[in-house]
Protein backbone atom coordinates (compact mmCIF):
# COMPACT_ATOMS: atom_id res chain seq x y z
CA UNK A 1 0.00 0.00 0.00
CA UNK A 2 1.64 3.66 -0.89
CA UNK A 3 2.09 5.87 1.99
CA UNK A 4 -0.31 8.94 2.38
CA UNK A 5 1.61 12.00 1.17
CA UNK A 6 1.25 14.55 3.96
CA UNK A 7 3.28 17.52 2.96
CA UNK A 8 4.13 18.71 -0.52
CA UNK A 9 6.06 22.06 -1.36
CA UNK A 10 5.23 22.74 -5.06
CA UNK A 11 7.78 25.14 -7.16
CA UNK A 12 8.86 27.19 -3.57
CA UNK A 13 10.67 30.22 -4.11
CA UNK A 14 12.27 32.21 -1.80
CA UNK A 15 14.24 35.81 -2.79
CA UNK A 16 15.76 38.16 -0.45
CA UNK A 17 16.04 40.90 -2.73
CA UNK A 18 17.97 39.90 -5.82
CA UNK A 19 19.66 36.81 -3.80
CA UNK A 20 17.12 33.57 -4.59
CA UNK A 21 17.45 31.39 -1.54
CA UNK A 22 15.55 28.68 -3.08
CA UNK A 23 14.64 28.33 -6.68
CA UNK A 24 11.58 26.50 -7.42
CA UNK A 25 11.73 23.80 -5.22
CA UNK A 26 9.40 20.49 -5.32
CA UNK A 27 9.49 18.27 -2.23
CA UNK A 28 6.70 15.85 -0.69
CA UNK A 29 6.84 13.82 2.37
CA UNK A 30 4.97 10.64 2.94
CA UNK A 31 3.70 9.79 6.09
CA UNK A 32 5.53 7.91 8.83
CA UNK A 33 8.46 8.10 6.66
CA UNK A 34 12.18 10.39 7.72
CA UNK A 35 12.71 12.36 4.59
CA UNK A 36 16.13 13.97 4.31
CA UNK A 37 17.14 17.31 3.16
CA UNK A 38 20.79 16.84 2.02
CA UNK A 39 22.94 19.81 0.85
CA UNK A 40 25.67 21.62 1.09
CA UNK A 41 26.00 24.52 3.45
CA UNK A 42 23.68 27.73 2.52
CA UNK A 43 22.54 25.65 -0.07
CA UNK A 44 18.94 26.72 1.33
CA UNK A 45 17.60 23.58 3.04
CA UNK A 46 17.05 25.81 6.52
CA UNK A 47 15.17 28.62 4.30
CA UNK A 48 12.75 25.89 2.60
CA UNK A 49 11.75 23.97 6.01
CA UNK A 50 11.61 27.74 7.79
CA UNK A 51 8.62 28.46 5.23
CA UNK A 52 7.28 25.16 6.48
CA UNK A 53 7.46 26.35 9.93
CA UNK A 54 5.90 29.78 9.37
CA UNK A 55 8.91 31.91 10.45
CA UNK A 56 9.08 32.80 6.25
CA UNK A 57 6.83 32.99 3.01
CA UNK A 58 7.58 32.12 -0.15
CA UNK A 59 7.79 34.56 -2.75
CA UNK A 60 5.98 31.78 -4.89
CA UNK A 61 4.89 28.61 -4.81
CA UNK A 62 2.44 26.30 -2.74
CA UNK A 63 1.88 24.31 0.12
CA UNK A 64 0.09 21.53 0.73
CA UNK A 65 -0.62 19.58 3.97
CA UNK A 66 -2.63 16.07 3.22
CA UNK A 67 -3.74 17.27 -0.24
CA UNK A 68 -5.02 21.19 0.67
CA UNK A 69 -3.17 24.51 0.36
CA UNK A 70 -2.50 25.84 3.17
CA UNK A 71 -0.92 29.78 4.46
CA UNK A 72 2.01 28.93 6.59
CA UNK A 73 2.28 33.29 7.88
CA UNK A 74 3.21 32.59 11.76
CA UNK A 75 4.75 29.76 14.12
CA UNK A 76 1.81 29.31 15.32
CA UNK A 77 -0.24 29.03 12.53
CA UNK A 78 2.57 26.25 11.46
CA UNK A 79 2.58 24.59 15.37
CA UNK A 80 -1.77 24.43 15.13
CA UNK A 81 -1.36 22.40 12.18
CA UNK A 82 0.77 20.00 13.51
CA UNK A 83 4.19 20.96 12.20
CA UNK A 84 6.67 21.27 14.58
CA UNK A 85 10.88 22.04 14.42
CA UNK A 86 13.93 21.66 16.12
CA UNK A 87 16.25 24.31 15.34
CA UNK A 88 19.76 23.81 14.79
CA UNK A 89 20.54 26.56 17.16
CA UNK A 90 17.72 25.88 20.29
CA UNK A 91 15.52 28.66 21.21
CA UNK A 92 15.18 27.86 24.98
CA UNK A 93 15.60 30.64 27.60
CA UNK A 94 18.43 29.37 30.38
CA UNK A 95 17.20 31.11 33.41
CA UNK A 96 13.78 28.77 33.07
CA UNK A 97 13.47 25.15 33.51
CA UNK A 98 13.02 22.76 31.48
CA UNK A 99 9.51 22.17 32.06
CA UNK A 100 8.73 26.27 31.91
CA UNK A 101 10.56 26.41 28.71
CA UNK A 102 8.29 23.72 27.09
CA UNK A 103 5.22 24.64 27.93
CA UNK A 104 6.48 28.68 27.09
CA UNK A 105 3.43 30.06 24.70
CA UNK A 106 1.41 26.96 25.46
CA UNK A 107 0.84 27.76 29.11
CA UNK A 108 -2.43 25.64 31.11
CA UNK A 109 -3.97 27.58 33.75
CA UNK A 110 -5.88 26.43 36.42
CA UNK A 111 -7.76 29.64 36.92
CA UNK A 112 -6.40 32.55 36.79
CA UNK A 113 -2.53 30.82 37.68
CA UNK A 114 -0.23 28.83 35.99
CA UNK A 115 -0.84 24.58 36.46
CA UNK A 116 2.85 23.61 36.21
CA UNK A 117 2.04 20.52 38.18
CA UNK A 118 -0.24 19.22 35.64
CA UNK A 119 1.94 20.64 33.14
CA UNK A 120 5.01 18.79 34.74
CA UNK A 121 2.98 15.58 34.09
CA UNK A 122 2.14 15.77 30.90
CA UNK A 123 5.81 16.39 29.81
CA UNK A 124 7.08 13.37 31.84
CA UNK A 125 4.29 11.15 30.31
CA UNK A 126 5.53 12.51 26.50
CA UNK A 127 9.09 11.90 27.59
CA UNK A 128 8.40 8.22 28.60
CA UNK A 129 6.26 7.63 25.66
CA UNK A 130 8.91 8.58 23.29
CA UNK A 131 11.86 7.94 25.09
CA UNK A 132 12.79 11.74 25.93
CA UNK A 133 14.59 11.60 29.39
CA UNK A 134 15.02 15.03 30.72
CA UNK A 135 14.67 16.76 34.29
CA UNK A 136 11.51 18.90 34.09
CA UNK A 137 12.79 20.87 37.55
CA UNK A 138 16.39 21.02 36.20
CA UNK A 139 17.01 24.93 34.85
CA UNK A 140 17.99 24.68 30.86
CA UNK A 141 21.39 26.51 31.90
CA UNK A 142 22.76 23.90 33.90
CA UNK A 143 22.02 20.50 31.55
CA UNK A 144 23.79 19.09 29.19
CA UNK A 145 23.08 20.08 24.92
CA UNK A 146 21.65 16.84 24.29
CA UNK A 147 19.25 17.46 27.27
CA UNK A 148 18.24 20.71 25.48
CA UNK A 149 17.85 19.11 22.40
CA UNK A 150 15.05 16.58 24.14
CA UNK A 151 13.54 19.40 25.86
CA UNK A 152 13.23 21.04 22.52
CA UNK A 153 11.94 18.00 20.73
CA UNK A 154 9.45 17.61 23.42
CA UNK A 155 8.52 21.23 23.04
CA UNK A 156 7.17 20.62 19.54
CA UNK A 157 5.65 17.46 20.74
CA UNK A 158 3.86 19.25 23.49
CA UNK A 159 2.22 21.44 20.75
CA UNK A 160 0.58 18.47 19.26
CA UNK A 161 3.12 18.16 16.17
CA UNK A 162 2.53 15.02 13.47
CA UNK A 163 5.64 16.48 11.37
CA UNK A 164 8.68 17.28 13.22
CA UNK A 165 11.63 18.96 11.44
CA UNK A 166 14.99 18.48 12.96
CA UNK A 167 17.71 21.25 11.29
CA UNK A 168 21.04 19.55 11.90
CA UNK A 169 20.28 18.25 15.05
CA UNK A 170 23.43 16.56 15.40
CA UNK A 171 25.62 19.73 15.07
CA UNK A 172 27.25 20.15 18.92
CA UNK A 173 26.30 16.69 19.86
CA UNK A 174 28.55 13.72 21.03
CA UNK A 175 28.69 10.72 19.21
CA UNK A 176 26.53 8.60 22.01
CA UNK A 177 24.15 11.69 22.47
CA UNK A 178 23.96 10.98 18.36
CA UNK A 179 23.13 7.43 18.47
CA UNK A 180 20.53 8.51 21.01
CA UNK A 181 18.79 10.83 18.92
CA UNK A 182 18.54 8.97 15.95
CA UNK A 183 16.90 5.98 18.12
CA UNK A 184 14.19 8.67 19.31
CA UNK A 185 13.58 9.68 15.74
CA UNK A 186 12.94 5.70 14.68
CA UNK A 187 10.74 6.03 18.11
CA UNK A 188 8.75 9.07 16.69
CA UNK A 189 8.28 7.56 13.49
CA UNK A 190 7.22 4.22 14.93
CA UNK A 191 4.32 6.10 16.95
CA UNK A 192 3.03 7.91 13.46
CA UNK A 193 5.25 11.13 13.33
CA UNK A 194 6.49 11.68 10.12
CA UNK A 195 9.97 13.44 9.99
CA UNK A 196 11.71 16.11 7.87
CA UNK A 197 15.35 15.52 8.59
CA UNK A 198 17.80 18.89 7.24
CA UNK A 199 21.84 17.59 7.16
CA UNK A 200 25.06 17.31 5.47
CA UNK A 201 25.60 13.89 7.15
CA UNK A 202 25.89 10.58 4.71
CA UNK A 203 26.17 8.22 7.45
CA UNK A 204 23.03 9.55 10.04
CA UNK A 205 21.38 9.96 6.84
CA UNK A 206 21.86 6.15 5.69
CA UNK A 207 21.32 5.11 9.22
CA UNK A 208 17.79 6.33 9.18
CA UNK A 209 16.50 7.97 6.60
CA UNK A 210 14.12 6.63 4.04
CA UNK A 211 14.16 8.93 1.44
CA UNK A 212 16.41 11.88 0.33
CA UNK A 213 15.87 14.84 -1.24
CA UNK A 214 18.75 16.79 -2.64
CA UNK A 215 19.51 20.60 -2.44
CA UNK A 216 21.77 22.19 -4.68
CA UNK A 217 22.75 25.68 -4.61
CA UNK A 218 18.90 26.62 -3.94
CA UNK A 219 17.75 23.93 -6.17
CA UNK A 220 15.76 20.43 -5.88
CA UNK A 221 18.10 18.58 -7.93
CA UNK A 222 16.94 15.01 -7.19
CA UNK A 223 14.74 12.70 -4.50
CA UNK A 224 15.99 9.00 -4.13
CA UNK A 225 15.58 6.06 -1.98
CA UNK A 226 18.23 5.77 0.59
CA UNK A 227 18.55 2.22 0.19
CA UNK A 228 19.13 2.78 -3.41
CA UNK A 229 21.88 5.70 -3.99
CA UNK A 230 25.55 4.63 -2.02
CA UNK A 231 27.48 7.64 -0.18
CA UNK A 232 29.77 8.34 -3.10
CA UNK A 233 26.56 8.48 -4.76
CA UNK A 234 24.83 11.39 -2.76
CA UNK A 235 28.21 13.45 -2.64
CA UNK A 236 28.36 14.23 -6.03
CA UNK A 237 25.08 14.83 -6.38
CA UNK A 238 25.09 16.97 -3.02
CA UNK A 239 28.51 19.31 -4.58
CA UNK A 240 27.85 18.51 -8.29
CA UNK A 241 31.25 16.97 -8.08
CA UNK A 242 33.19 13.68 -7.37
CA UNK A 243 34.20 13.83 -3.52
CA UNK A 244 37.29 12.22 -1.93
CA UNK A 245 36.38 10.84 1.70
CA UNK A 246 40.07 10.59 2.63
CA UNK A 247 42.78 13.66 2.71
CA UNK A 248 45.82 12.86 0.46
CA UNK A 249 49.13 13.54 2.12
CA UNK A 250 52.65 13.04 2.44
CA UNK A 251 54.51 11.95 5.38
CA UNK A 252 54.68 14.60 8.30
CA UNK A 253 58.53 16.29 8.47
CA UNK A 254 58.31 17.82 11.86
CA UNK A 255 60.62 20.54 13.08
CA UNK A 256 61.29 22.13 16.46
CA UNK A 257 58.73 22.25 19.23
CA UNK A 258 56.51 25.15 18.48
CA UNK A 259 53.93 24.28 21.71
CA UNK A 260 55.23 22.99 24.71
CA UNK A 261 52.98 22.56 27.44
CA UNK A 262 54.20 21.30 31.00
CA UNK A 263 52.09 19.72 34.08
CA UNK A 264 49.59 21.97 33.24
CA UNK A 265 46.55 22.04 36.16
CA UNK A 266 43.37 23.96 34.60
CA UNK A 267 40.14 24.36 36.75
CA UNK A 268 36.96 24.34 35.01
CA UNK A 269 34.21 27.10 36.37
CA UNK A 270 33.60 25.40 39.50
CA UNK A 271 36.99 25.95 40.53
CA UNK A 272 37.33 21.81 40.21
CA UNK A 273 40.53 20.67 37.85
CA UNK A 274 39.70 19.90 34.06
CA UNK A 275 43.10 19.63 33.17
CA UNK A 276 45.38 17.47 35.88
CA UNK A 277 49.24 17.75 35.16
CA UNK A 278 49.01 17.82 31.51
CA UNK A 279 52.35 17.81 29.31
CA UNK A 280 52.29 17.75 25.52
CA UNK A 281 54.11 19.20 22.73
CA UNK A 282 53.23 19.96 18.91
CA UNK A 283 56.20 20.75 16.49
CA UNK A 284 56.11 22.43 13.27
CA UNK A 285 55.37 20.42 10.65
CA UNK A 286 52.89 17.90 12.19
CA UNK A 287 49.22 17.66 13.02
CA UNK A 288 48.72 16.43 16.51
CA UNK A 289 45.06 15.32 16.92
CA UNK A 290 43.65 15.00 20.43
CA UNK A 291 41.03 12.36 21.00
CA UNK A 292 38.32 12.29 23.49
CA UNK A 293 35.16 11.98 24.77
CA UNK A 294 33.44 15.38 25.46
CA UNK A 295 34.17 16.57 28.87
CA UNK A 296 37.71 15.48 29.88
CA UNK A 297 39.32 18.90 29.68
CA UNK A 298 39.53 19.62 26.15
CA UNK A 299 37.57 22.72 26.53
CA UNK A 300 39.82 24.04 28.98
CA UNK A 301 43.33 23.07 27.54
CA UNK A 302 42.10 24.63 24.69
CA UNK A 303 40.71 27.96 26.92
CA UNK A 304 44.29 27.76 28.75
CA UNK A 305 46.82 27.47 25.47
CA UNK A 306 44.83 30.40 23.72
CA UNK A 307 44.47 32.84 26.99
CA UNK A 308 40.42 32.34 27.66
CA UNK A 309 41.47 30.80 30.96
CA UNK A 310 44.25 31.40 33.42
CA UNK A 311 45.95 28.06 34.52
CA UNK A 312 46.25 27.02 38.15
CA UNK A 313 49.54 25.97 37.73
CA UNK A 314 52.09 24.86 35.04
CA UNK A 315 53.33 26.06 32.11
CA UNK A 316 52.80 27.01 28.20
CA UNK A 317 55.42 27.96 26.07
CA UNK A 318 54.92 29.30 22.56
CA UNK A 319 58.05 29.23 20.07
CA UNK A 320 60.22 28.83 23.47
CA UNK A 321 58.18 32.00 25.53
CA UNK A 322 55.94 31.57 28.57
CA UNK A 323 52.80 32.73 27.71
CA UNK A 324 51.13 31.28 30.62
CA UNK A 325 49.68 33.99 32.38
CA UNK A 326 49.53 36.56 28.97
CA UNK A 327 45.92 37.58 27.15
CA UNK A 328 44.24 36.28 24.25
CA UNK A 329 45.65 39.32 22.14
CA UNK A 330 48.91 39.26 23.31
CA UNK A 331 48.81 35.16 22.39
CA UNK A 332 47.43 35.90 19.10
CA UNK A 333 50.41 38.36 18.27
CA UNK A 334 52.78 35.78 18.76
CA UNK A 335 51.27 34.22 15.13
CA UNK A 336 48.26 31.99 16.94
CA UNK A 337 45.34 31.14 15.24
CA UNK A 338 42.36 29.88 16.95
CA UNK A 339 39.31 28.10 15.62
CA UNK A 340 37.15 28.11 18.55
CA UNK A 341 34.73 24.99 19.36
CA UNK A 342 31.96 27.20 19.55
CA UNK A 343 31.75 29.66 16.61
CA UNK A 344 28.88 31.73 18.47
CA UNK A 345 30.35 32.22 21.83
CA UNK A 346 33.91 32.38 21.07
CA UNK A 347 34.53 32.92 17.48
CA UNK A 348 32.18 35.48 16.37
CA UNK A 349 29.85 38.70 16.96
CA UNK A 350 26.66 37.66 15.43
CA UNK A 351 25.23 41.04 15.05
CA UNK A 352 28.36 42.28 13.03
CA UNK A 353 28.84 42.39 9.76
CA UNK A 354 30.25 39.26 7.93
CA UNK A 355 33.27 41.77 6.72
CA UNK A 356 33.49 43.08 10.32
CA UNK A 357 33.82 39.66 11.67
CA UNK A 358 36.76 38.31 9.23
CA UNK A 359 38.67 41.62 10.36
CA UNK A 360 38.40 41.01 14.03
CA UNK A 361 41.67 39.56 14.83
CA UNK A 362 43.35 42.59 12.47
CA UNK A 363 41.01 45.29 12.93
CA UNK A 364 43.11 47.82 14.86
CA UNK A 365 46.44 46.77 11.93
CA UNK A 366 47.37 48.56 9.06
CA UNK A 367 45.49 48.06 6.60
CA UNK A 368 42.24 47.21 8.21
CA UNK A 369 42.95 50.75 10.13
CA UNK A 370 44.93 53.59 9.69
CA UNK A 371 45.73 56.13 13.02
CA UNK A 372 43.30 54.50 14.70
CA UNK A 373 40.26 54.84 11.73
CA UNK A 374 38.55 51.83 10.27
CA UNK A 375 39.45 51.73 6.76
CA UNK A 376 35.84 49.64 5.46
CA UNK A 377 36.66 49.56 1.71
CA UNK A 378 39.89 47.31 2.91
CA UNK A 379 38.10 45.69 4.82
CA UNK A 380 35.01 44.43 2.82
CA UNK A 381 37.53 44.14 -0.34
CA UNK A 382 39.17 41.31 2.07
CA UNK A 383 36.51 39.76 3.34
CA UNK A 384 35.30 39.42 -0.37
CA UNK A 385 38.73 37.72 -0.97
CA UNK A 386 38.33 35.68 1.51
CA UNK A 387 34.12 34.43 0.58
CA UNK A 388 36.03 33.50 -3.07
CA UNK A 389 39.03 31.47 -1.56
CA UNK A 390 36.64 29.63 1.19
CA UNK A 391 33.71 29.39 -0.32
CA UNK A 392 31.69 31.12 2.10
CA UNK A 393 28.19 31.81 0.60
CA UNK A 394 25.85 35.11 1.78
CA UNK A 395 23.92 37.47 -0.17
CA UNK A 396 27.05 40.35 0.37
CA UNK A 397 30.07 40.68 2.84
CA UNK A 398 27.39 43.03 4.35
CA UNK A 399 24.48 40.80 5.92
CA UNK A 400 24.68 40.20 9.69
CA UNK A 401 27.47 37.01 10.66
CA UNK A 402 24.08 35.69 12.60
CA UNK A 403 22.14 35.50 9.27
CA UNK A 404 24.60 32.79 7.38
CA UNK A 405 23.95 29.08 8.10
CA UNK A 406 25.82 27.53 10.68
CA UNK A 407 28.81 25.78 8.38
CA UNK A 408 29.15 29.24 6.18
CA UNK A 409 30.11 30.70 9.64
CA UNK A 410 31.92 28.08 10.53
CA UNK A 411 33.97 28.47 7.24
CA UNK A 412 34.23 32.40 7.95
CA UNK A 413 36.13 32.06 11.38
CA UNK A 414 38.70 29.12 9.42
CA UNK A 415 39.02 31.95 6.71
CA UNK A 416 39.84 34.49 9.29
CA UNK A 417 42.33 32.30 11.36
CA UNK A 418 44.02 30.48 8.18
CA UNK A 419 44.66 33.73 6.34
CA UNK A 420 46.25 35.25 9.07
CA UNK A 421 49.40 32.70 8.32
CA UNK A 422 49.57 31.35 12.01
CA UNK A 423 52.38 29.41 12.74
CA UNK A 424 50.74 27.48 15.47
CA UNK A 425 47.15 26.73 14.57
CA UNK A 426 44.74 25.55 17.56
CA UNK A 427 41.54 23.75 16.01
CA UNK A 428 38.52 22.89 17.61
CA UNK A 429 36.29 20.38 16.00
CA UNK A 430 37.19 21.97 12.96
CA UNK A 431 34.36 20.77 10.50
CA UNK A 432 31.69 20.85 12.96
CA UNK A 433 28.82 21.69 11.04
CA UNK A 434 30.51 21.15 7.01
CA UNK A 435 29.31 19.39 4.39
CA UNK A 436 31.33 16.56 2.58
CA UNK A 437 32.62 18.97 0.36
CA UNK A 438 33.45 22.00 2.87
CA UNK A 439 34.90 19.27 4.94
CA UNK A 440 37.53 18.09 2.05
CA UNK A 441 38.12 21.41 1.40
CA UNK A 442 38.93 22.15 5.49
CA UNK A 443 40.77 18.72 5.81
CA UNK A 444 43.32 19.77 3.04
CA UNK A 445 43.55 23.52 3.74
CA UNK A 446 45.06 22.06 7.58
CA UNK A 447 47.40 19.79 5.94
CA UNK A 448 48.70 22.60 3.32
CA UNK A 449 49.50 24.61 7.10
CA UNK A 450 51.32 21.56 8.17
CA UNK A 451 53.02 21.14 4.77
CA UNK A 452 54.22 25.09 5.44
CA UNK A 453 56.34 23.94 8.34
CA UNK A 454 53.02 25.23 10.79
CA UNK A 455 52.16 23.31 13.99
CA UNK A 456 48.68 22.46 13.92
CA UNK A 457 46.60 21.03 17.02
CA UNK A 458 43.35 19.26 16.36
CA UNK A 459 40.78 18.27 18.64
CA UNK A 460 37.49 16.49 17.17
CA UNK A 461 35.07 14.00 18.75
CA UNK A 462 34.97 12.48 15.11
CA UNK A 463 37.50 9.64 14.94
CA UNK A 464 37.54 9.19 11.19
CA UNK A 465 38.86 13.07 11.19
CA UNK A 466 41.06 12.40 13.86
CA UNK A 467 42.69 9.37 12.07
CA UNK A 468 42.64 11.66 8.32
CA UNK A 469 44.13 14.28 9.57
CA UNK A 470 46.77 13.56 12.55
CA UNK A 471 50.55 12.41 12.61
CA UNK A 472 50.19 12.23 16.23
CA UNK A 473 47.47 11.17 18.33
CA UNK A 474 47.32 11.95 21.82
CA UNK A 475 44.58 10.13 23.71
CA UNK A 476 43.15 12.26 26.36
CA UNK A 477 40.56 11.06 29.43
CA UNK A 478 39.97 12.76 32.90
CA UNK A 479 42.45 15.20 32.24
CA UNK A 480 45.26 14.04 31.42
CA UNK A 481 47.12 12.21 28.41
CA UNK A 482 46.81 8.70 28.05
CA UNK A 483 48.95 7.84 25.41
CA UNK A 484 50.32 9.22 22.27
CA UNK A 485 49.92 7.01 19.08
CA UNK A 486 51.12 6.50 15.73
CA UNK A 487 47.48 6.96 13.95
CA UNK A 488 49.41 4.18 11.02
CA UNK A 489 49.86 1.62 13.99
CA UNK A 490 46.37 1.94 16.08
CA UNK A 491 42.75 1.72 15.26
CA UNK A 492 39.43 3.09 17.02
CA UNK A 493 39.37 0.20 19.04
CA UNK A 494 42.60 0.74 20.81
CA UNK A 495 41.35 4.43 20.93
CA UNK A 496 38.46 3.74 22.34
CA UNK A 497 39.77 1.94 25.25
CA UNK A 498 42.34 4.69 25.60
CA UNK A 499 39.29 7.16 25.67
CA UNK A 500 37.58 5.25 28.45
CA UNK A 501 40.53 5.39 30.76
CA UNK A 502 42.03 2.04 29.83
CA UNK A 503 45.56 1.37 29.15
CA UNK A 504 47.21 -0.57 26.29
CA UNK A 505 49.70 -3.48 26.18
CA UNK A 506 51.92 -4.49 24.26
CA UNK A 507 49.74 -6.69 22.39
CA UNK A 508 46.97 -3.76 22.51
CA UNK A 509 45.05 -5.54 24.75
CA UNK A 510 42.88 -3.99 27.50
CA UNK A 511 43.88 -4.08 31.18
Amino acid sequence: MAQEIVIEMHNITKKFGDFVANDYINLDVKAGEIHALLGENGAGKSTLMNMLAGLLEPTEGEILLNGKPVKLDSPSKSASLGIGMVHQHFMLVDAFTVAENIILGSEVTKGAFLDLKRATKEIIELSEKYGLAVDPDAKVADISVGAQQRAEILKTLYRGADILIFDEPTAVLTPAEITELLEIMRNLVKEGKSIILITHKLDEIRAVADRVTVIRRGKSIETVSVAGASSQQLAEMMVGRAVSFKTDKIAANPKNTTLAIKDLIVNENRGVPAVKGLSLDVRGGEILGIAGIDGNGQTELIQAITGLRKPKSGSIQIKGTDVTHLSPRQITEMSVGHIPEDRHRDGMILEMTLAENMALQTYYKEPFSHHGILDYGFINKNARRLMDEFDVRAASEQVSAGSLSGGNQQKAVIAREVDRDPDLLIVSQPTRGLDVGAIEYIRKRLVAERDKGKAVLVVSFELDEIFDLSDRIAVIHDGKIQDILDPEKTDKQELGILMAGGKLTKEGTNV
